[in-house]
């Protein structure tokens, strides 16, 4: 590199000094800001968590608390509807698979359908959805309230004389509520069936956890509490029995009698309209009793639930017109012995 000074400096006569080699600024490190220490953020970012965890912390604490209630009350709700689902689809498996004619009825009528299997589920159903949303959402509020700092020792104490308290005051509404679980887990009786309460019997209208409804022949509607049933007489569960008594005279012979009876049943029993109804064939049992110059004879069908009264009729309709058709007369009623009394007395008048 050329150092001497140009031609026109000379004419001028100005001197220039040759540059440094170095043509790099160099900047004193004394004239730059001083650093700010390393852990000064982190100590800043501490002390502002510090500031407002008062406020940050129990509110995320809360907010885990009620979104893990919710999600928890949500899986055990799909458990309990696999659970009475899967229990329907046996049911309705076992209810297409019975063979026999006997325990197709049975099935049918005596609470043991696909309905009536329905019903008790679901209602099974809906009381645990109910305690485990209760249970849930107790233990929830509970650990909120702790979260939040409130004193939990005074209030459980509370809560514990108030449920004293209530237990003494509506023990009455408890013992209801739990004799209506005990009657649905044991399936006691159900909508449809004829029972005997022991103060009234008729057909249930309506069953709930606390009142069962209950109608009679009359009409009349009761209103019976679930905690006061001391014994329950369920007339449409399993099967009922039909006893028909027939009377002829004692002149009969029982060697036609007896034969054309158990015909009669034979014939009810093969009716396509009493094929859902008769669970067995008729049995003819035989003389039941001879008094006065009657003889009684006696006939026994097993039957379904609230079916034996209307069998009962048709058996003696059927009865009645083949004993017309062969002749056979019923037994004849003697004169009231008050007819022979006045008949004396009057010929003794003066």
């Amino acid at each position: 590199m050329d150092t001497r000074p140009p031609a026109w400096a000379k004419m001028v006569g100005m001197t220039f000094a040759p540059p440094t080699a170095d043509l790099h600024p160099v900047v004193s490190v004394s004239l730059l800001p001083p650093l700010p220490p390393r852990n000064t953020l982190e100590e800043v970012s501490n002390k502002a968590v510090a500031q407002w965890w008062w406020l940050i912390g129990p509110s995320l604490t809360v907010l885990g608390t009620v979104l893990g209630a919710v999600l928890l009350r949500w899986v055990l709700h799909r458990a309990i509807d696999r659970v009475v689902n899967s229990a329907l689809t046996r049911a309705a498996g076992h209810a297409s698979q019975t063979p026999r004619r006997s325990s197709r009825v049975l099935a049918q009528a005596t609470g043991l359908d696909e309905a009536r299997k329905t019903q008790r589920a679901a209602t099974m159903g809906a009381i645990l959805k109910s305690t485990s949303t209760f249970v849930i959402f107790a233990m929830a509020l509970l650990t909120i309230m702790a979260t939040l700092g409130l004193p939990l020792g005074p209030l459980l104490a509370s809560a514990g004389v108030g449920g004293i308290a209530l237990a003494f005051g509506a023990q009455s509404l408890v013992k209801d509520v739990l004799s209506g679980i005990f009657m649905i887990l044991e399936d006691q009786y159900g909508v449809g069936d004829v029972i005997d309460t022991g103060e009234a019997i008729g057909t249930v209208e309506d069953v709930t956890l606390r009142v069962t409804r209950v109608r009679d022949a009359s009409g009349i509607v009761w209103y019976i509490r679930n905690g006061g049933i001391v014994r329950i007489g369920n007339r449409s569960q399993g099967w009922s029995t039909a006893v028909v008594d027939i009377q002829v005279g004692y002149d009969e012979s029982l060697d036609i009698v007896l034969p054309l009876i158990r015909e009669v049943a034979h014939q009810v029993y093969g009716a396509q309209d009493w094929a859902t109804r008769l669970l067995e064939e008729p049995v003819v049992a035989g003389v039941e009793s001879m008094a006065g110059g009657v003889i009684t004879i006696r006939i026994i069908a097993k039957c379904a639930p609230n079916e034996n009264f209307p069998i009962s009729r048709e058996i003696r309709e059927r009865v009645k017109a083949a004993l017309d058709a062969a002749g056979i007369r019923p037994p004849q009623a003697g004169p009231p012995s008050g007819a022979d009394q006045g008949g004396q007395g009057g010929s003794l008048r003066p």
